[in-house]
């Protein structure tokens, strides 16, 4: 086993590999941004390290400082956890090169097999697991969009190679839609995934989204764990996550698990991995692999017993699985609320602030939490909007959803708009319920005014708890950096008031008060901005980074035109106009960070 691991991530996912970690006796490295440096993954570990700004391109995805901090900080192995360097095969193979350094994940080869998902439709179909119909080669332009959707009809998906979690996937309905949502697809994926490959998908109308948990060692032994479905999603991004599917008959779940399996098998695959399939009218179609672990893995661990993080470990070590295929078992129902810090009666938008006031999680039997922040952290908005995961085990799915409510209601979390309010939502909605909803249930059948009810019912009032003021206090907490690695450093002055911590919540650097209409001010980007009598200022809604500017000054535009869009928790926002008029100023430029409030563009 590995004397000390860096993980190459931040937030929940990396607290949940150093708990792994730790109770293997494992020790623990963290890396972390400027904007993570009060961070929860920052105080669990041994050891932790400065690795660069907020910008994430900056930071967690710099190949050569995570290597390097590896180096530095003496550690034997590097997990990604999921998301960042998690599917970058680059990434994996600069690792490999390094003989004093092991990779906790499948090979380079195969991430590059299975995780561009043109090769992995190709590998899932020599090995006679049915797929999609769709392209096994890179959509090279629009055009291919429009034979495509000649052929096989509209809808059409459009997904980046790279992808995962809705990222990077646009669903084209007409071909008057094709130049545009091409032209998205591309630009995520190259944003997010650093590939904007992308390729085309029959979409299929009402599916069910299931996956497949896979274990396999460095011996040729292949394992799936069962399977878990995600179909209640918003905008293609799961929010609740269970096991067993309630919609699988007892042969479809042994048909679905074999082929998992069998594709895995054909590909020579290494340490966890997720199969993913859509199933529609008692058919199943390969979707992709994921080639990391899953925010859900949690579901399977509670139904089967198995620590799936100590097995990426051992795996990677060199160990072999100690179980059979005969031997894993479900036991019971699980379910998996992913607590994100967003405001689902107002379209899911994240939040772009906020502090825990008050954070009390639920307890009790069949209860599990997986998270990083703690009561008086602020709210990091440069990543992510998952605060939580809260995991509910039972004995059935009727007592599932019982201590699912349950839980939810003892959640005491105040500061912070959260989904809480829409969880409890669906535990009372009949379809969910019943087991009945599909992918397309949250966008297309739920009503959204019960989204806003539940929230006035059970929201929180984030502004009213976070203009508290905190009491003194006489212990202070230090951080200290030299040479780049974290040391925290506590002392205590009698009699004397608090030392206020920094504001880490948006990572970015400071901005001046934006202008209103009639008045200046320095801008997002540089100079005043002047605003004609009866002009309009358009400003950000969220923080976030501008991917694309789509007018210059001089253009004229209309009520509705996107002039921006702006990528804020992994998802692009259309900025648009309200009014309409001509442009007179274009304040940022592609690849920039804004804030909240910060003017963009200005209309005459």
């Amino acid at each position: 086993m590995f004397d000390k691991v860096l993980v190459a991530n931040r937030g929940e996912i990396a607290v949940r590999v150093m708990r792994a970690c730790k109770e293997l006796g494992v020790s623990t490295v963290a890396v972390y941004s400027e904007a993570d440096k009060h961070g929860g993954h920052v105080r669990y570990a041994d050891e932790a390290y400065n690795i660069g700004p907020a910008r994430a391109a900056d930071s967690y995805l710099d190949h050569e400082t995570v290597i390097e901090t590896a180096k530095k900080a003496d550690a034997d192995a590097i997990h990604p956890g999921y998301g960042f360097l998690a599917e970058n095969a680059t990434f994996a193979a600069k690792v490999e090169t390094h003989d004093d350094i092991s990779w906790v994940g499948p090979t380079a080869k195969s991430m590059e097999q299975l995780g561009e998902k043109t090769k992995a439709r190709s590998v899932m179909q020599e090995a006679d697991v049915p797929i999609v119909p769709g392209t096994t080669d890179p959509a090279e332009s629009a055009e291919a969009v429009r034979e495509f959707g000649a052929e096989y009809g509209y809808p059409v998906a459009i997904k980046a190679e790279g992808g995962g979690g809705g990222r990077g996937m646009k669903v084209v309905e007409s071909e008057d839609e094709v130049e545009e949502q091409f032209a998205s697809a591309k630009r995520e994926g190259e944003a997010y995934f650093d590939n904007d490959s992308v390729y085309l998908e029959r979409y299929l109308e009402n599916p069910r989204h299931i996956e497949v948990q896979i274990l396999a060692d460095k011996q040729g032994n292949v394992r799936h764990l069962g399977e878990r479905d995600c179909s209640l999603q918003r905008r293609h991004q799961k929010v609740v996550e269970e096991g067993p599917s309630p919609a699988l008959s007892d042969a479809l779940r042994e048909r679905i698990g074999d082929a998992a399996r069998r594709g895995v098998e054909a590909t020579d695959y290494v340490n966890a991995g997720t199969v993913e399939f859509l199933v529609e009218d008692g058919e199943f179609f390969f979707l992709e692999v994921n080639t990391r672990i899953q925010v859900e893995h949690t579901v399977t661990e509670q139904l089967t017993g198995i620590d799936i993080v100590k097995w990426q470990l051992r795996i990677a070590a060199g160990e072999e699985l100690s179980f059979s295929q005969d031997d894993v078992e479900l036991s019971g129902h699980a379910m998996e609320f992913r607590i994100n810090a967003e405001n689902a009666a107002e379209e899911f938008q994240p939040a772009n602030e906020g502090r825990l006031e008050t954070y009390d999680p639920p307890g009790g039997i069949g209860i599990r939490l997986d998270d990083a922040l703690r009561q008086g952290d602020d709210l990091v908005t440069d990543y992510d909007s998952m605060i939580a995961k809260l995991i509910v085990h039972a004995a059935d799915r009727g007592e599932c959803l019982a201590r699912s409510k349950r839980a939810l209601a003892e959640y005491d979390l105040e500061g912070v708009v959260t989904i809480i309010p829409f969880h409890r939502l669906m535990l009372e909605d009949e379809q969910f319920v019943a087991g009945e909803h599909t992918t397309k249930y949250l966008d297309e059948h739920l009503d959204h005014d019960r989204i806003a009810e539940a929230q006035e019912k059970w929201g929180t009032d984030e502004e009213a708890t976070a203009a508290q003021e905190e009491a003194e206090v006489t212990e202070r907490e230090f951080t200290v950096e030299v040479n780049g690695k974290r040391f925290d450093v506590n002392l205590e002055e009698r009699g004397a008031p608090a030392v206020p911590t920094p504001d880490t919540g948006g990572g970015g650097r400071e901005r001046p008060p934006q202008a209103k209409g009639g008045e200046s001010g320095e801008t997002a980007g540089s100079g005043s901005v002047e605003i004609p009598e009866g002009g309009e200022s358009i400003e950000v809604e969220m923080q976030g980074t501008i991917l694309s500017v789509t007018v210059e000054e001089g253009d004229e535009v209309a009520p509705g035109d996107v002039v921006c869009v702006l990528e804020a928790m992994k998802m692009e926002n259309d900025i648009e106009a309200e009014r309409g008029g001509t442009v007179s100023q274009v304040l940022v430029e592609e690849g920039e960070s804004v804030d909240m409030g910060d003017v963009i563009v200005v209309l005459e």
